[in-house]
């Protein structure tokens, strides 16, 4: 019998999504039950990461599981972590470009560039430390989650003038006038 909860995914617009988040500690209540919601909660919306904002919660935790794409990027088989209060301490290599969507942006996709080689340091559900260099795919997915840890989402990596060409989508999104298969807290929500 599978007891997780599924959250409802907080959209463009919510507060929420452009806080900085808070560390949290071993004691934080009921974490491991958090991240297996968490899980539970990505693989229901189709998605390859979920961060603690997306589901309303200001912490510094996100969850990635790379299986669906390992079939056109190898080195996404069994990449299934929690980050539990990450830093990326260095990024360099060529700026890439690749298309990028996300849960809190419903339909959005666009081009974003990320760096090719991250080095974060974090800690893993057991609380083992872990220090870290990634590339390519995984270090684009890492980034994305990531950002949304210090209140950043893929649009505000866009150029100006692509961010002005999207705004009415972005603004359509903010009062749910947007399709998804999971369900959504809109900015208004409490």
């Amino acid at each position: 019998m599978n007891l997780n909860m599924i959250y409802p995914i907080y959209v463009y617009g919510h507060p929420v999504l452009r806080k900085v988040t808070q560390e949290i500690n071993k004691d934080y209540p009921d974490l491991d039950r958090f991240i297996e919601d968490m899980f539970e909660t990505m693989y229901k919306s189709d998605g390859l990461g979920l961060a603690a904002p997306q589901v309303g919660k200001s912490v510094r935790l996100f969850v990635i599981d790379g299986e669906p794409l390992a079939e056109d990027h190898p080195e996404m088989k069994d990449f299934r972590q929690a980050f539990i209060n990450p830093q990326v301490v260095e990024r360099q290599g060529a700026r890439v470009p690749m298309n990028e969507g996300c849960l809190s942006l419903p339909g959005l996709h666009e081009e974003v560039d990320r760096e090719s080689e991250i080095r974060i340091q974090y800690y893993d559900r057991q609380w083992n430390f872990h220090d870290e260099v990634y590339t390519g795919y995984k270090a684009r997915v890492v980034l994305h989650e990531y950002d949304h840890l210090d209140g950043i989402l893929f649009p505000d990596r866009l150029s100006p003038l692509r961010r002005r060409l999207i705004r009415g989508k972005l603004n359509d999104i903010s009062k749910g006038k947007f399709e998804a298969t999971y369900r959504t807290v809109l900015p208004n929500s409490r």
